[in-house]
């Protein structure tokens, strides 16, 4: 069972990605392992290529940086990407909150989600409890989507992400 712990989103700054680099290649590292793929470097370049400060936010529990995620417009949806939260926290019920609040935002928006994930990620479980379905995959990575909530569709702006 979760324990929740008091968490927050704040808004990502430039200042933000080294920090992030890193909880990135420790949450990576066991699966990238699995794939015969870790590199440190290249791990840690992937999420400074990627970084987009106006689409991401840090993931903040009890005031500390402990993960991130960015949800960018990927033309009528959005795309979830560098989601990665502290391995220590995970389990916690602060991944499954974080991605509550960014599809009900979705939700509204009557918009459909996609990401992809490591083949054989335990990531995909939580995924796949919020509605996403494998749309392909191949050697290396699982992609996902996740249509718009029916129920919760057009009931008007989701929380305030910034």
């Amino acid at each position: 069972m979760a324990i929740m712990v008091d968490w927050e989103l704040t808004a990502a700054a430039a200042a933000d990605v080294e920090a992030l680099a890193g909880i990135r290649a420790r949450v990576m590292r066991a699966d990238l392992e699995r794939l015969g793929r870790y590199d440190e470097q290249r791990v840690r370049q992937r999420l400074r290529d990627g970084f987009e400060p106006a689409h991401t936010w840090t993931v903040r529990v009890s005031g500390a940086l402990a993960g991130c995620v960015a949800l960018k417009p990927a033309g009528h949806g959005y795309r979830l990407e560098h989601f990665y939260l502290a391995p220590e926290l995970q389990g916690r019920g602060v991944g499954t909150a974080v991605l509550r609040r960014l599809l009900t935002r979705c939700d509204a928006e009557n918009a459909p989600v996609r990401l992809n994930v490591l083949v054989g990620s335990a990531a995909a479980r939580l995924y796949e409890r919020h509605g996403f379905t494998v749309e392909s995959a191949d050697a290396v990575d699982v992609f996902m989507v996740r249509a718009p909530s029916g129920d919760r569709a057009g009931a008007g702006p989701g929380p305030a992400l910034r």
